[in-house]
């Protein structure tokens, strides 16, 4: 429903009448002389004319005027544009199905709105851009068509993908489309038995547990080059081998293959002596470098400290026979100098600086 409204003042009296957009006279005061039972009067008086139009459609599109007799008469406007909302949006999909690293393509269609819709696109939480066409219909009507292409992967199956409308006429208008993806299997070898070490005499059994879409149909052993123990046993995806010698160790492989391709894991098998209690010592190299740098920090302080100690306790030893060999001029005299010091055995001393 639109409501027209038509106010004057100051009115002195003079007629007001309503025009529709082809400038038929829709009230005359409150007289109606189109034969539109929609429009229907609301208010009148000599200051307002209030009429409304229900059920509105594209054909009431346009200028309505307000008309005051007076001389010269006097002429209002008002403008009404007609939204169209567009019919449900139709998702279609060029694959139902899609395999893992394989392009699909999704089209949106949002028809006949007026004016034309804007489509968004979202994977998830994820928006996404996709290609959109616009096609004009009659009345000014349109219809519009957004393509969007993306590559899956094994992590899209059953995620959402979304076409979101966007249009003033409506609100969190959209579809929804779940992905279906096919992916190869995801192959894991779980031992059973045993706990531990694998060891001479014990027996070894493993399982090979595989998951894809679809269900893997086919799961094979191998040892690889290498043939299987005589005595090793295969139950669907269990391997199980008894009594085990050093002649079994070997790399031990579970294949898994549906219609997507194939994955495979691999499992080595190293047979310990029966007195084996624990697995082999593993070198902690970075232990070993701590260890190392302690040693050296250790040292350098041990030089540092034994630097600092000597440096204030080093001293010069002056002898007797040394007295006088400063002053000298030359050895000879040096000599000389010192021979002399002799003489007085009883002045003999040494000093410590």
């Amino acid at each position: 429903m639109a409501i027209i409204s038509c106010r004057v003042k100051n009115n002195d009296d003079s007629v007001i009448q309503l025009l529709n957009p082809n400038r038929q006279t829709i009230y005359f005061r409150d007289v109606r002389p189109l034969k539109d039972s929609r429009f229907q009067l609301v208010n009148f008086s000599d200051n307002e004319l209030l009429v409304s139009l229900s059920n509105v459609s594209l054909s009431d599109e346009g200028r309505y005027v307000c008309q005051l007799y007076t001389d010269p008469p006097q002429e209002a406007y008002a403008d009404i544009t007609v939204l169209v909302p567009p019919g449900n949006p139709i998702l279609e999909s060029r694959e139902e199905i899609v395999s893992e690293g394989n392009e699909t393509e999704i089209t949106c269609t949002a028809m006949g709105s007026k004016p034309a819709s804007t489509i968004k696109w979202m994977k998830g939480d994820q928006p996404l851009q996709g290609e959109a066409t616009v096609e004009e219909l009659y009345d000014r009507m349109f219809t519009v068509t957004s393509r969007l292409r993306l590559t899956v992967s094994k992590e899209d199956d059953g995620v959402a993908v979304i076409c979101i409308i966007d249009h003033p006429a409506v609100k969190d208008f959209q579809a929804q489309k779940y992905l279906e993806v096919q992916y190869k299997p995801e192959v894991k070898i779980v031992v059973e038995f045993p706990d531990g070490l694998t060891r001479e005499g014990e027996n070894l059994e493993l399982t090979c547990n595989a998951k894809g879409k679809p269900q893997p149909h086919q799961i094979n052993w191998l040892r690889v080059d290498d043939d299987f123990p005589s005595h090793a046993v295969i139950t669907g995806s269990d391997l199980f081998i008894e009594n085990l010698n050093k002649s079994y160790n070997g790399t031990y492989r579970c294949v898994a293959s549906n219609l997507v391709g194939e994955a495979y894991d691999d499992y080595i098998l190293y047979v310990y002596d029966s007195r084996a209690d624990g697995a082999p010592q593993k070198i902690d190299h970075a232990v070993i470098g701590g260890v190392v740098a302690v040693v050296v920090f250790a040292m350098l302080c041990l030089l540092i400290v034994l630097g600092r100690y000597f440096a204030r306790h080093k001293g010069t030893y002056f002898t007797h026979e040394a007295k006088g060999a400063d002053d000298a001029a030359d050895a000879d005299t040096a000599i000389i100098n010192a021979e002399g010091g002799h003489n007085n055995s009883d002045d003999k001393k040494e000093y410590y600086i």
